[in-house]
């Protein structure tokens, strides 16, 4: 074979996309190969929109307030704070112990195994570590509370069959 049969069958394999090619003349074999193209495609992709809630906007100036009577503005007093008011707030989120069992998930609270059962625990109990002290229902599982320490049960600050959140407080132990 000469050198321009060579170049020749060079152009010839790289025009067609052979990916391999074998000649041989005594007993002639000729092997030639072309890998398919694998055809990759990409499913489209929607863009994800992550928002927030706004902040809610105190303010402590009178803001003026359209009235639906007169369709004129006027101006809204703030209100005043009251003392009792604000007491009882702060008697809410103030837990009062540093033993306390919140929520890991979001779902709703049962007190109990089934409607007609006893509660897991009422207060005054004494708890174990590692003792069910309620059930949160997600996504229809059942998932036990169990508790982190050992101890009194002070309070239970959900009530049977409310929906609690992430990190909610459930129990207090002392």
């Amino acid at each position: 074979m000469t050198i321009d049969e060579i170049i020749t069958l060079i152009q010839a394999v790289s025009d067609n996309g052979l990916t391999s090619f074998v000649y041989e003349e005594g007993d002639q074999k000729l092997i030639l190969k072309k890998k398919k193209k694998k055809n990759v495609s990409q499913a489209p992709v929607a863009p994800v929109v992550i928002s927030q809630p706004a902040a809610p906007v105190v303010s402590p100036v009178a803001v003026a307030v359209p009235t639906s009577e007169t369709g004129l503005l006027t101006a809204a007093k703030p209100e005043p704070s009251n003392p009792d008011k604000e007491e009882e707030r702060k008697k809410t989120t103030d837990i009062g112990s540093d033993k306390v069992v919140v929520s890991p998930l979001v779902g709703t609270f049962y007190s109990a195994s089934s409607p007609d059962a006893a509660p897991f625990v009422q207060v005054g109990d004494t708890v174990k570590k590692g003792q069910v002290l309620g059930i949160i229902e997600a996504m229809k599982l059942m998932n036990e509370i169990e508790s982190e320490y050992d101890g009194v049960v002070e309070a239970i600050l959900v009530e049977n069959e409310n929906v609690v959140e992430y990190g909610q407080p459930l129990f207090r132990i002392r």
